[in-house]
């Protein structure tokens, strides 16, 4: 597929729209509890609280004025290099198109620039998600561990690390 990378915007500033666009790119994908959506907007809340003093960082891709998806980072305390990637989503209506690998090199590139060489990123085993395994897979993530039952019985939690 190629992609005209053009259409989109890409910013790192948190607006306090951000908290509510969250929501509806998280929840546009069905696959998240309403708890699990409320925790995705919390990190924005928190960062426009504290700054970059929350830990969190963010990447928005925006298309014609509504921003449509998003990933949210931050360094792992205790750790010299390394980074926890907390989020990344697409809204229902971009999906497919190319933004979520921009998304993940976008965030990529910030977290190089903040010093960070290594990405962890936690996703479910669940069926349901054999899409996101794919699309982690594709961005040459390694699946570094599986830790069985541990989201709920027949829910993993499987551990994909990059190495930048």
């Amino acid at each position: 597929m190629v992609m005209n990378t053009n259409i989109y915007q890409f910013r790192s500033n948190v607006t306090a729209h951000d908290p509510n666009n969250i929501k509806e790119i998280v929840s546009s994908s069905g696959f998240f509890s309403e708890e699990e959506i409320e925790i995705a907007a919390e990190l924005a809340e928190e960062f426009l609280q504290k700054g970059i003093e929350s830990g969190y960082y963010f990447v928005f891709a925006v298309l014609d004025g509504k921003t449509v998806g998003y990933s949210c980072f931050g360094p792992i305390p205790a750790t010299k290099f390394s980074f926890d990637l907390y989020w990344i989503a697409v809204h229902n209506s971009e999906r497919g198109k190319g933004l979520g690998k921009l998304l993940m090199e976008k965030s990529e590139d910030a977290i190089s620039e903040l010093g960070g060489n290594r990405v962890y990123i936690e996703t479910s085993g669940r069926e349901q998600y054999i899409p996101t395994q794919q699309f982690y897979f594709k961005c040459n993530c390694i699946k570094e561990a599986e830790l069985k039952d541990f989201y709920a019985p027949g829910d993993s939690k499987i551990i994909f690390v990059k190495e930048l």
